[in-house]
Formats: structure tokens, sequence, C-alpha cells
């Protein structure tokens, strides 16, 4: 029996190993990739026990079970194979650690199953994760009997040998679900942390701006899974099923067709073309495709693993990025498929067409005159940087000022400017589009024409920094213009704002305790961070601040976001109409926004619902408020 346990480690590793790779043998059907390796498995202790733990931990369930039985798991089995040096495997007290090692893990199994039965939460998977639980169980009870016996000195005996029989079958069922099962993900999920696409995620950034894409190369996007760089291949596969994406994905919510847990288990049935069925919430009202996925076919279309729909119901708000706790790039692998689409096909939404096109021809997604931009400010001082060569701010207008909804917003803002005496002018007719719808949408080409042509224009002129209302805006300016040649320091207006009150440059009065909630554009909390500085303005201006269930870098999406409302995909429901509920659920009687899309989304929701207002606007009402 000394010796007899450690053979079942050793077996039980050949037989992971031999899953294992057979399951790498895939992965590497992808792209080519360059990884760090040192780096990255130096970094692996960290980026699982902080990183990881931290998304985790949102769930505290959840954590615990997962600490327990991985914690258990790991000692158990660790310390077991180690029994194989005979100074150890001698030790009764050494298997007496064995023995408490086997109980946490047996703690942590029924942690496991009592998550799954009599009945499991909906977003979780089931089948083959139904059986999790029994051999992690069937395991560790068989370990704990085995290990106790030997730390107590006790001959083998048919109880024991029962016991060694069961810690088989639980363990070498574990090995064996590593290359199909959901052991697959614990291996797949140290290796990925270790690859990661976005290292610079574990390195304190963000790291959410998209890649360029190489117009040259033979193939634009992805058509395959083959076409996926391998160790995206491999980051799909750390997926255990969760469910914490489909929960917090705001197409989900409005039974448009996307479930972003469904979608990458999708892509995963397209690289192996063997997968078990898939056992969990399908995508909202999309039929479901007959019989296996072809392995490596074409990923996208009516006959395919994954429905155009389901492609462009996503808003790419990055909410099942945020909820992932094996940190998956779900939004990198729409964008990636979308571009095949757009670019190889000729295959955009039908109502994408149209500004496409005015985004190539006027570089203005409306088609309308580029000097019309301007038109909001009639009556006030708007200053161009032509005339002048320089500024200390230059104020990207965005294309919220066609808008006459957000006009106002911004007329605050131009006012607000002016009453603290920034030295500020606008691009007027030189400013073009940033080009994130037609990036967002997969047209690629478009949007580096828009960079380079607005990296030229800014390069004429002088000015400290850039500030914008818009977050897309701000994203695009911010992140993914350096790739082109153009790096700006660029602020979101909100911040601009505090810091001159801060400053002592804007004197404001109180809006007297108004109940105030505030929505969490995604491309300026999840995309860029900044979730303090529209609150601390707020704050500052006296108003009553409650917070929504879902905000700061968990706040839902208003449905306005990677070409979505051009999309225009169908559900059950509204994005904006289930965010603008959230907000009036909180009792207050304004939504302080900080995008024109959201704007725009918001307002256009019907019936009795709280105001919506930029937060320049209810700025500018305390500053004329102090008289």
């Amino acid at each position: 029996m000394t010796y007899a346990f450690p053979a079942l480690i050793l077996a039980m590793v050949a037989l992971a190993t031999a899953q294992a790779l057979r399951r790498a043998a895939q992965w590497r059907q992808g792209a080519p990739a360059a990884v760090a390796w040192g780096a990255g498995l130096a970094a692996l202790p960290r980026r699982y026990l902080v990183d990881v733990h931290h998304v985790v931990a949102r769930d505290p369930y959840a954590s615990r079970m997962h600490a327990v039985v991985a914690g258990g798991l790991l000692a158990a089995t660790g310390l077991s194979a180690l029994a194989a040096l005979p100074p150890l495997g001698g030790s009764r007290a050494y298997w007496a650690l064995v023995a408490l090692a086997f109980a946490v893990t047996a703690a942590g199994a029924v942690l496991v199953g009592a998550r799954r039965y009599p009945s499991r939460p909906k977003r979780l998977s089931g089948g083959s994760f139904q059986i999790l639980p029994i051999l992690l169980l069937a395991y560790a009870l068989g370990g704990l009997v085995c290990a106790l016996t030997i730390a107590a000195g006790a001959a083998a005996s048919a109880a024991s040998a029962v016991a060694l029989l069961l810690a088989a079958a639980g363990g070498l069922g574990l090995a064996f679900e590593v290359r199909r099962g959901p052991m697959r993900h614990a291996v797949a999920g140290a290796l990925h942390l270790v690859a990661h696409p976005r290292p610079g995620r574990f390195a304190g950034r963000l790291d959410t701006a998209l890649a360029p894409l190489d117009l040259d190369a033979p193939r634009l996007g992805a058509e395959t899974p083959a076409d996926f760089a391998w160790n995206r291949l491999l980051s799909y596969d750390s997926c255990i099923q969760c469910g914490r994406c489909e929960t917090a994905c705001p197409a989900f919510a409005a039974g448009q067709p996307l479930n972003p847990k469904r979608m990458i288990q999708d892509l995963v049935a397209g690289m192996t073309g063997d997968e078990r069925p898939y056992a969990g919430s399908p995508h909202p009202n999309t039929p479901e495709r007959p019989g296996p996925a072809p392995s490596l076919a074409r990923l996208v279309g009516p006959d395919a693993v994954i429905h155009p729909d389901t492609l462009w119901a996503c808003t790419t708000c990055r909410a099942c990025v945020e909820e992932c706790p094996m940190m998956i790039e779900h939004v990198d692998a729409i964008v990636a498929l979308r571009r095949n689409q757009t670019l190889e096909l000729g295959l955009p939404p039908d109502k994408a067409a149209g500004p496409l096109a005015e985004l190539r021809g006027a570089h203005e997604p409306g088609g309308r005159p580029l000097s019309a931009r301007t038109d909001f400010a009639a009556g006030l001082d708007l200053p161009l940087i032509a005339a002048r060569g320089e500024a200390d701010v230059l104020l990207w207008l965005g294309e919220g000022a066609y808008d006459l909804r957000y006009g106002r917003s911004l007329r605050a803002l131009v006012r607000l400017m002016h009453e603290a005496k920034v030295d500020f002018a606008v691009l007027g007719a030189e400013e073009r589009d940033v080009g994130d719808l037609a990036r967002r949408l997969g047209d690629e080409a478009t949007f580096q024409q828009i960079a380079r042509a607005n990296v030229e224009t800014l390069a004429r002129y002088r000015f400290g920094r850039i500030v914008t209302a818009d977050p897309h805006a701000l994203h695009s300016l911010r992140n993914e213009y350096p790739a082109f040649g153009g790096a700006y320091e660029v602020v979101h207006h909100t911040a601009f704002l505090l810091e001159l009150i801060e400053a002592g440059r804007l004197a404001t009065g109180s809006l007297d305790g108004a109940a105030v909630t505030y929505h969490d554009p995604c491309y300026l909390g999840r995309y860029n961070g900044e979730t303090e500085a529209p609150r601390t303005l707020l704050d500052r201006i006296g108003v009553a601040r409650v917070e929504m269930a879902r905000s700061g870098r968990r706040s839902m999406c208003c449905g306005g976001g990677g070409g979505a409302p051009i999309s225009d995909v169908s559900g059950e429901r509204r994005i904006p109409d289930i965010r603008m509920e959230q907000a009036a659920g909180t009792g207050a009687k304004i939504v302080a926004v900080a995008c024109p899309t959201c704007t725009a989304m918001l307002e256009g929701v019907t019936g009795e619902r709280p105001q919506v207002k930029d937060i320049a606007e209810l700025v500018l009402a305390a500053v004329e408020a102090r008289a």
C-alpha cells in the first residue's frame, strides 16, 4: 500500500499528460504567436493567486469552494507522489499529513457537489461537469482511507483495497477528463495564464486596444479556428463554463441571439470536431445546429457553428471579459470573425453597408458635411485651431455634435471651458470621425485609412492634450492611434472638469441633494478604467448620488457600442430599456451620463423614466446655482 498509492499517482500523471498532449496537438493547428515563456512561467503563481482569484472572489461561495478543492487536490496529489521517496513513504506522520490533504479535498468535493445537486444554477453548464464532484469525491475518500491506513500502521485489508480501487477510479477518471472533460480547463487554464495573448492585463494595464490587422495578409480576420493564434485556441479551452459571462452580457439579457459562454464553446467545437454535446444555456432564440461541428471548417454562416446574428449582436462592451475568471478575450474573437465577414466576404450587417460606405467616402457615418459638426455651437465662441495653429487644449467634438440632443451637452461643456478661461480650440471641418464604428464592425481598412488621416491632421498643430466628451473617441485616440503614429494625452471631459474645479478655476454652487444615479459608459469604465472622476465630480456639485446594482467596471451596457444600433439584431427586449429599469430602481430622478451614445440610447427609452443629463449639463447647472 505504501508504494501502491504513489504508483497510482504516477499512472494518473502519465494518463493526464497523454491526454494533454492530444489536446495540445489541436491548439497547434492555430497560427503562430510569440510567447514570453520565461516571464509567463515566473508570473504564473501571481496571475493565478491574485489576478484570477480577484475575479473568482466576486462569488464568495465559488471562491471558498475553489480554494478548498483546488488547494486540497494539488496538495494531496503532490504529497502522495513524494511518498515514493523512502524517507517520506516510510513515515507514518507524513501519511497523516497526506490524509489531512485528502480530507480537505473531500470537503471541497462536497462543496462542488452541493452546487450542482440536487439542482444547479442555470448559468452553470451540465453534461460532463455533473460527474466532476463524483470523481473528486471518489479520489478524495479513497485516498483518505488509504492514507489513514498507512498512517495507523495497519496491515492491508479488503477495506483498504476497495479504497485504493475507489481512489484509482476517481483519480484516473479525473486524468482522463483532461482532454475533453471538465479537467481540461485545469491544464489549459494554467498554460493560458502563462501564454495569455494580452499579458499587459497582468502588468497593471487594462490592455483593451485592438491590435492592427495586416491588410496584406493572405486572409483577413478569422474564417476558421486555424486562423486564430494558437494561444487564442488555448484560451478558449480554459473556459470552465461557469456562466458569469452570460449573466453579464446585455445581448443575452435582452434575448438577442448571443451567449458569450456558448460562443466560446462554439469556437472549441469548431477546433476539434468531436466535442461532447454542449450542456449549457443556448444562444437565445437561435435554432440548435444539428450534429457535431466539422473540424476547422468555416465558423460563421446560417448553417455554420456561429450564426451571423450571434456575431453582430455583440455590443463589444467587454462585460464578458470583465467577469471571466479565466480572463478569456471574447471580444477579440468576435472582432476577428467580424473582420473576415466584412473584409473578405463583404457581409457586414445589411444596415451597416451605408454608414461604412459614408465613412470611406465622407469620413462621417451619416454622410454629413464635416463643417456642420460645429453647428451645435451657434451663438457660442468656438475657436478654430487652424486660425492660430496651437492651443493648450484641443476639444474633440465627436459624432455627438451632429445630434440635436447631445448638442446641448456640448454647449454646456463649451460654456464651462469659457467660464474657466481654458485656452482651447476645435478642428472644425478638419475633424473626421475617429473610425471606431468601422473598426468594431470589422472594417479595419476604413479604420486605418481614417486613423492615418487624423494623425496627419493633428500633426499640423500644437496642443497640450485632447479633451473629449466621447469615450469611444477617447479610446481610439488614446489607445489605438499610437499604433499609427499618434501618441496623445487624451482626457475625458469629466476628469477635465473635476481638475478645473479642484484647481479653483471653476466655482460651483450646489444642486441641493438632487437624487442622481450615474451610468458608467463601457468605453470609459471597462475600457479605460475611469470610474471615480465622474462620481467625484457629482459629489462636488452637491447631488445625492445613488448607485445602481451594476456600476463601475461591472456596469451594464446601454446597448450602443460595437455598431449594435446599426446591426439592429432583434431580441425579446431592448438593452437600453433594461438599463433604464435598473436606473429607475434606485429611485433617482436623474440618470447622469458621460457619453453621447449612452445619451442617445437612454433618451430613446419611452414611458415614465428618470431624466437623462450629461454630467457637463449638471455641472453647468451647479455653476449657475452659485448666484
